[in-house]
């Protein structure tokens, strides 16, 4: 099928373009670009006062499948991708039972062809059963498409194992994804520790609990030579410890997540779980940290962490309900509204830390607009004024604090691989 996108402002970081063009799609790849394109297509889709940008990549993404199926599978997981933008999107392997060996790989990308409209890019686990006491097999799970290691939802707290770990993912050319989080740290606690906590009467979680293991494996990434991603960074000491990093030569990259960039712990009202996330929602000096380091490209990458829960299961409260909230479809709205509109990123910018980089770091193709390349494109209105309403989400998880929040921006279409997957 031949597919004209046409009139877009097309944003494209690889190229340095922002321009106003038609693009042609042929075959699953970028035929041709250029003013008023004169060809005919078989479907046109008019990107008249919209951005056009290469498609989205989110590096850090919860699909429950298999095992807490309740809460959501493959194949919503994908359309909510799709919706909110994403073409790729790469699976944590925290899944029950966790994705920690070659078959497991191997069985996801072939569901993935059959139930996932978007490319999946598959996450290991570090450690068998991601139980902490032996590593799983790094190698065979690159060599079958794994595309990182991580121990997501949790720390490899043996920093032995971590280290040996590191060392043959640096060997099999993969990333190693880290989730910063000291348990002996975190007390029991379910959100920012501090006086919202305090005035809630709910236990609180220190930034050192995150701040001291980011510090940590930077030390053991240099020491190995492995490529280390930072997921979901939250504090402003976070920022700090990621600069130094990089001025001493680290490989160190890492990823913000919408909600700590677009909320504080001042502004949870109550006892109401869909505020509950790890890390937790920071103070107000963190987020502006965290802006500042996306700003300035300290912070590489803005990924969702997209965790979706059963809404009974969110009812229970902070201390009883499950840590997470879903990110996916309302990551470009709140992105365009805290660092589009206000200056903060521009255009180019935000598709660097979206989709460029991304593909940059994961080795994979994608992140251009260029003639020739994948044919994954996200088309976003970027005028569009509505609320955030969690009921029409094609996920199955509607647990977000951004319920009935007023913002910016909408994807209007979505196409991966030469495909429309999503057209509003």
């Amino acid at each position: 099928m031949r597919i004209l996108i046409r009139n877009g402002r097309v944003i494209d970081p690889a190229t340095r373009t922002d321009a106003v063009l038609d693009i042609l799609i042929e075959d699953g790849r970028i035929a041709a670009r250029g003013e008023k394109l004169p060809v005919t297509a078989d479907r046109c889709l008019e990107a008249d006062g919209c951005v056009v940008m290469p498609g989205l990549i989110d590096m850090h993404v919860h699909l429950r499948d298999p095992g807490q199926t309740h809460k959501e599978t493959l194949r919503t997981g994908a359309l909510a991708a799709a919706r909110g933008g994403f073409t790729s999107i790469c699976p944590m392997p925290n899944t029950t039972p966790a994705t920690d060996s070659a078959e497991k790989i191997r069985t996801l990308l072939e569901r993935a062809r059959e139930e996932s409209a978007v490319r999946i890019l598959p996450i290991g686990a570090v450690t068998v059963g991601q139980e902490g006491r032996e590593l799983a097999p790094i190698a065979e799970m690159a060599q079958a498409g794994a595309i990182g290691i991580s121990e997501d939802g949790k720390s490899v707290m043996d920093p032995d194992l971590y280290e040996q770990a590191m060392r043959q993912a640096r060997r099999a050319g993969i990333l190693v994804m880290a989730h910063c989080e000291d348990k002996k740290l975190v007390r029991g606690g379910v959100m920012q520790e501090g006086k919202r906590a305090q005035e809630l009467g709910l236990p609180g979680i220190s930034s050192l609990s995150e701040d001291v293991i980011v510090g940590r494996d930077i030390l053991i990434a240099r020491a190995t030579g492995a490529h280390l991603h930072l997921c979901h960074c939250s504090t402003a000491g976070s920022v700090r410890l990621v600069e130094q990093a990089k001025a001493a030569g680290a490989r160190v990259s890492a990823e913000v997540c919408p909600h700590h960039f677009s909320m504080s712990c001042d502004e949870i009202p109550g006892d109401d779980a869909n505020y509950k996330m790890n890390p937790p929602l920071r103070g107000p000096e963190d987020v502006r940290a965290l802006k500042d380091g996306l700003a300035r490209g300290v912070m590489d990458v803005i990924s969702t962490d997209h965790a979706p829960h059963a809404a009974q299961e969110k009812a229970q409260g902070f201390l009883k309900a499950p840590f997470g909230i879903t990110g996916l479809e309302t990551a470009v709205p709140l992105a365009v509204t805290e660092l589009v509109e206000p200056g903060i990123l521009t255009w180019t910018q935000l598709a660097e830390r979206m989709s460029y980089t991304p593909a940059r770091l994961l080795g994979v193709d994608g992140g251009s607009l260029a003639v020739g390349t994948r044919a994954d494109v996200t088309v976003i209105d970027p005028y569009a004024d509505h609320q955030i309403d969690p009921s029409g989400f094609a996920s199955m998880g509607k647990n977000t604090p951004f319920a009935g929040r007023r913002v910016r921006g909408r994807v209007t279409a979505t196409v991966a691989a030469g495909r429309v997957v999503y057209e509003r």
